[in-house]
């Protein structure tokens, strides 16, 4: 009986999900999805492909996955998931991705792949471990991962979240499909002009994001920055201590020779960190966030003129 409402679930919002799109389509909007690198354990995905992943004869985890101490967690971020056996999945022509991509293809016009830098080379973690420190690094599938896609369902246009430690083995993978990586401006601050989140070091195939939805709003970034120091920020952008933060960082992104700006739409309406949509490393109290009943679309028309001003000025309409 649980399993028919999951079914139903699914079945009504491909409906719906169908209609959203078409109707994009119709006013010239292409959609842009985010498909996360890993599958939870509990999934069909591994449930009926248990071949595919590294697993004990019990069907258990033996590695999961996660990433090392970085700017969110001293400890890094245990995430769970199981790992990909690669060498299983290469010898089945990575057909399981394959039925994955093109799953994507039916629901966004384009999407990012989370965590590209799992494809070059990944954190392995113990599954009996409790913190993600003590794994360590393999190499990913690399290359003839994307060239058995690409023979199957021709060039997609993926954008690589190239977020973290990024090795030049990460970069050249990247470089070698042409994917455009990701730019933060909130992680621009703080060190030296070579940073490469900072605008002027930003490169034409990239999506620049003022913020993604692991990182604060502007508005709470900002809060939490009067906290200590903040001059290398109002120096880059020229300003004195500034009203609106969030219009600024947008103005920037928006300036930026990155092809693609990206914008959520909490900085849109200014609001602070209660807004915020995830804080990684912390498995509750995420992903709750969601325009007020009360902020109707026709409201927003002061919002909408500056977006459009904007637009304008850097050539992104």
């Amino acid at each position: 009986m649980q399993i028919n409402v999951f079914v139903a679930q699914q079945f009504l919002f491909q409906r719906q999900w169908q209609k959203v799109r078409n109707y994009a389509e119709s006013r010239g909007i292409r959609i842009m999805g985010d498909m996360p690198i890993y599958v939870g354990y509990h999934s069909a995905d591994v449930w009926a492909n248990k071949n595919q992943f590294i697993l004990n004869r019990k069907g258990f985890p033996l590695l999961v996955s996660g990433v090392p101490p970085d700017a969110f967690s001293e400890t890094g971020q245990l995430w769970g998931s199981p790992l990909y056996d690669w060498n299983a999945m290469e010898k089945e022509g990575y057909s399981w991705w394959i039925r994955r991509i093109r799953r994507a293809q039916n629901l966004y016009d384009e999407f990012r792949i989370d965590h590209f830098r799992g494809l070059a080379g990944f954190w392995a973690v113990p599954s009996e471990a409790k913190v993600a420190m003590v794994g360590k690094w393999k190499v990913g599938p690399g290359i003839s991962f994307f060239d058995a896609i690409f023979r199957a369902v021709g060039r997609i246009n993926i954008t690589a979240e190239d977020l973290g430690v990024i090795t030049e083995d990460v970069v050249q993978l990247r470089k070698s499909i042409g994917a455009p990586g990701m730019a933060v401006l909130q992680f621009g601050f703080g060190s030296d002009a070579a940073n490469p989140h900072l605008p002027h070091n930003h490169e034409c195939n990239q999506v620049v994001y003022t913020g993604t939805h692991d990182n604060d709003t502007i508005q709470g970034w900002w809060e939490a920055l009067k906290q200590g120091e903040k001059s290398n920020v109002i120096n880059y952008l020229s300003l004195s201590e500034p009203d609106d933060i969030s219009w600024e960082l947008i103005k920037t992104a928006l300036a930026s020779v990155a092809q693609t700006t990206i914008i959520p739409m909490q900085d849109v309406l200014g609001l602070g960190s209660s807004a915020r949509m995830n804080i990684p490393a912390t498995q509750f109290g995420n992903w709750g966030w969601r325009i007020e009943s009360s902020v109707s679309f026709d409201s927003l028309e002061r919002e909408a003129a500056r977006l459009k001003e904007m637009l304008s000025m850097y050539g992104r309409c």
